[in-house]
């Protein structure tokens, strides 16, 4: 007979196991939860009861509407990393900032900050601006670790800016609304966007040879043209963003009809473009497909697991664990940030929002944490996972298009500044909730006194003293 509470870290220990196995997390997290169900019930600990309720929480798994979001902005993603938006972007930021030292990277930049907020996804803003503006750089001078640096840190961007799928994902397993979480994720990303160009201005004063301007020979376009060029991948960037992010802000739409007028904008884009053709649509239709049914699937291993946790008495064992650490909020913050960042080392984004982000929020509802900060938070150090080296998916996606004489040293010890630079707005954040909270709309709260005032308004003083004294105001009645 196992004691009680031992259960829920043997889980972990089991689905690392087979993790360890080369089993695929969906897998290992359904089947770790169906053989501590068997062992639990074995030994008393776990209710099949429990069990009735799968089939019903994966139906409402599949049947979350809001989840459909992730396929539309996956699509328009896709669709965008390939219509030709991104380089024109390049073309004309890169131009405009490069006579200065370190304006390329500036440029790289500004061009992250825009494809995140259009496209939300990871993968296509590394890839397109390694593939662009990274030959270009190191023509120019750049050193290679600032060059490789600067890119994967502005593809990272993805992760936070909204329409960020992070940022839906997070809504979802906190219970909030995706249009809180957006609002919630406009301070951090501003702030972000000034680390990033502030440490290159640093490098500019300090060692302007790390990042030389653009020689006159590459500057082709001065005055109107190059004010035309620019105008060429601003305005349909800025058009699309309304239709994705203002829709959305304006209560115009939801997410999940803002990510499907995303993908039509994308494909009209294309068109504009002409690059719009079949080949085309079948590839970002394939990338969609292949990305949806890994979120799906590790949903569903996560509902199976969690269901099984929750029956073992894992909440409790969690909550007791997280509510006695020393320092308050403050205290229970760093220790799930510091957690966080080193499971970043080893799992994926998703793999951490559906296994632990359930596990803490009780916790931090119970201290008083406002859930869109604490979303916002996670999403700002799960953002370190593309960057941390080895295992920085950013990383691999750079080093699968860099050209050979850039070594993989350089891009590992590239990564390292701007690592430290999200973590330092990870330090913001605790600090100064302010930076996420501030665009939040305030919740309104009415007194039983106004209430009271009103009603006798409307001359029902009887029913208003009713409310604020139960005892009297209404008359008695009777069933006679």
């Amino acid at each position: 007979m196992l004691s009680h509470g031992v259960l829920p870290p043997l889980m972990f220990l089991g689905m690392i196991g087979f993790l360890v196995l080369g089993f695929p997390i969906a897998f290992s997290l359904a089947a770790a939860g169906l053989v501590f169900a068997g062992i639990g019930i074995a030994v008393g600990e776990f209710t099949p009861d429990f069990l009735q309720a799968l089939p019903f929480r994966l139906f409402g798994t599949i049947s979350n509407e809001l989840l459909l979001a992730v396929p539309f902005f996956t699509f328009m993603g896709a669709i965008i990393e390939r219509c030709g938006l991104a380089e024109d972007l390049l073309e004309g930021m890169g131009e405009l900032f490069g006579p200065r030292p370190g304006g390329l990277a500036v440029a790289v930049v500004l061009v992250g900050a825009i494809m995140g907020a259009i496209t939300g996804t990871v993968a296509a803003s590394v890839i397109t601006m390694a593939m662009i503006s990274l030959p270009a750089m190191l023509r120019t001078g750049y050193s290679p670790r600032v060059a490789t640096g600067v890119i994967a840190a502005s593809g990272t961007i993805a992760q936070l800016i909204p329409p960020s799928l992070v940022l839906i994902i997070m809504s979802t397993q906190l219970n909030v609304s995706v249009g809180d979480m957006y609002l919630g994720a406009i301070g951090p990303s501003i702030v972000q966007v000034l680390l990033f160009l502030g440490f290159i201005g640093v490098l500019a004063l300090v060692r302007p040879g790390l990042v030389p301007p653009l020689p006159p020979e590459m500057r082709t376009r001065r005055g109107w043209a190059l004010a035309r060029r620019v105008a060429a991948g601003m305005l349909p960037s800025l058009g699309l963003m309304f239709l994705v992010l203002g829709t959305v802000f304006m209560g115009l739409a939801t997410p999940t009809e803002a990510g499907a007028m995303g993908g039509v904008g994308a494909l009209l884009l294309a068109a504009l473009n002409r690059r719009l053709s079949w080949p085309l649509v079948q590839q970002a239709m394939a990338t969609t497909m292949r990305i949806t049914a890994m979120v799906a699937f590790i949903l569903f291993g996560a509902t199976v697991f969690s269901l099984t946790f929750q029956g073992v008495s894992g909440a409790h064992w969690v909550e007791g664990l997280l509510t006695d650490l020393p320092g308050g909020q403050t205290g229970f913050l760093v220790f799930v940030m510091v957690f966080i960042f080193l499971l970043a080392f080893f799992l994926d984004f998703f793999e951490i929002a559906f296994i632990v982000v359930p596990l803490i929020a009780p916790t931090a509802a119970t201290l008083g944490i406002n859930p869109v900060w604490l979303g916002v938070m996670l999403s700002v150090n799960i953002q370190t996972s593309f960057m941390h080296p080895p295992f920085g998916a950013a990383l691999f996606f750079l080093r699968g298009v860099a050209p050979p004489e850039v070594r993989s040293r350089d891009i590992y010890l590239g990564a390292i500044p701007w690592l430290c630079l999200q973590l330092t707005l990870v330090g913001l954040l605790i600090a100064f909730p302010q930076i996420s909270t501030y665009w939040l709309h305030e919740e309104t709260t009415i007194s039983e006194e106004a209430v009271d005032e009103r009603l006798e308004q409307l001359e029902l003083p009887g029913l208003g003293a009713g409310l604020s004294d139960p005892g009297g105001g209404l008359p008695p009645i009777s069933f006679d």
